[in-house]
């Protein structure tokens, strides 16, 4: 590969036609396609009509080969780096090969053992669990892992009111596992401590090891509904103890691993260049971290292609992400692999969609684990 390939691949213009679907072309165009398709994702170099003649199983011409290349050109799904060059496929063209002609692999037996052997959750904090899970699944794609922490959700069992000074009060939490936890919040003056108790007593009777967000919930309905039996002095108090807690950090965090292996493979200077955007992109995770968050809306493998979206639109990357549940289903987090366009779907795709499910098996079968914060 030359420096001639920083050139990047054609992105869609705003008022462009609905990409096209496989069945818009012919057996021929499709096969030759997805040929070109494979070439580079194992060369990473443009594909010329010659090369794909010579690959196994393609009994047409050059010419013929040149003709119908030229065909999916004037689609949008390849492109020239010049006239003479080969043809690389755009982000469209990859699009419809993953959509639409990709044959996806099986994992072998050792595979599953290594990635079932990581996600394994007994007796390890959850960062832990989810830093070697992602760990794995970054060396056997060889791309930077990426893998989202859930929200701390931690139950409660006991709250109560201490009266300071006129105007502040301190919420004290205890939770389930014995931790403490206090807010200091204020109130209105001249309190008694029978409107305390009486707030206190009326969020006890909804925690019972729950999440502080579903009693929150359930509180502010109540007392939107005026269906909550306390005066309106309790309310009050109610309402600052509910709200001292709604100002919580973004506990959510992003665990990158393997970077290094997206420096393995890159034969140009454009290369270099993608791949040092990338790294900038990893190592901010804010975006990043709110990409993962989107696709934990949708169900099983989602993919990414480059400018698609516009988070890589300068980097020339694509993602693989999966969402992780817990045993009763819920979505919890996102774990995946980021790296060139040019990544073997056909592999990384089963290794994502797999590493997802055993971690979400893991997490339900063995219980909650610790989850180790910073303080």
């Amino acid at each position: 590969m030359t420096d001639a390939t920083v050139t990047p691949p054609p992105t869609a213009k705003p008022n462009a036609q609905p990409a096209p679907t496989p069945e818009h072309f012919s057996d021929r165009a499709r096969e030759i396609l997805r040929q070109i398709v494979e070439t580079y994702v194992e060369t990473g170099e443009p594909v010329g009509s010659r090369t794909l003649s010579k690959r196994s199983g393609m009994t047409l011409s050059p010419a013929t080969i040149r003709n119908v290349m030229a065909d999916l050109e004037d689609s949008g799904l390849l492109y020239a780096l010049h006239t003479s060059a080969g043809r690389l496929p755009t982000d469209s063209g990859l699009r419809l090969f993953v959509d639409g002609l990709l044959e996806v692999g099986n994992l072998t037996r050792d595979e599953r053992e290594r990635i079932e052997g990581q996600c394994a959750a007994t007796g390890r904090s959850l960062e832990d669990v989810l830093s070697e899970a992602t760990e794995q699944l970054s060396g056997l794609a060889s791309c930077a892992g990426v893998v989202t922490v859930p929200r701390r959700e931690e139950s409660y069992r006991h709250i109560e009111f201490v009266n300071l000074a006129p105007g502040r009060a301190l919420v004290v939490m205890v939770t389930d596992t014995g931790a403490v936890e206090n807010r200091l919040v204020s109130v209105p003056v001249g309190l008694s401590a029978s409107v305390f108790w009486q707030a206190a007593n009326y969020l006890n009777s909804r925690l019972a090891g729950r999440s502080l967000d579903d009693v929150r919930r359930q509180v502010e309905q109540e007392l939107q509904a005026h269906s909550a039996d306390l005066d309106e002095l309790a309310s009050r108090v109610v309402a600052a103890g509910i709200a001292a807690w709604s100002g919580e950090p973004d506990t959510r965090n992003l665990i990158v691993r393997g970077q290094a292996r997206l420096l393995e493979d890159v034969n140009a200077v454009g290369d270099l260049e993608r791949i040092r955007k990338l790294f900038g992109l990893l190592e901010t995770k804010r975006d990043l971290l709110n990409l993962l968050d989107s696709t934990q809306k949708g169900e099983g493998v989602q993919i990414y292609i480059g400018a698609e979206n516009m988070l890589f639109s300068q980097t020339g990357c694509s993602m693989i992400i999966a969402p992780y549940a817990k045993g009763d289903g819920r979505i919890i987090g996102a774990i995946g692999v980021v790296g060139p366009s040019r990544l073997n779907y056909a592999r990384i795709i089963p290794l994502v969609d797999y590493t997802a499910k055993v971690l979400g098996r893991a997490l339900g079968r063995d219980g909650p684990v610790a989850v180790r914060t910073e303080r």
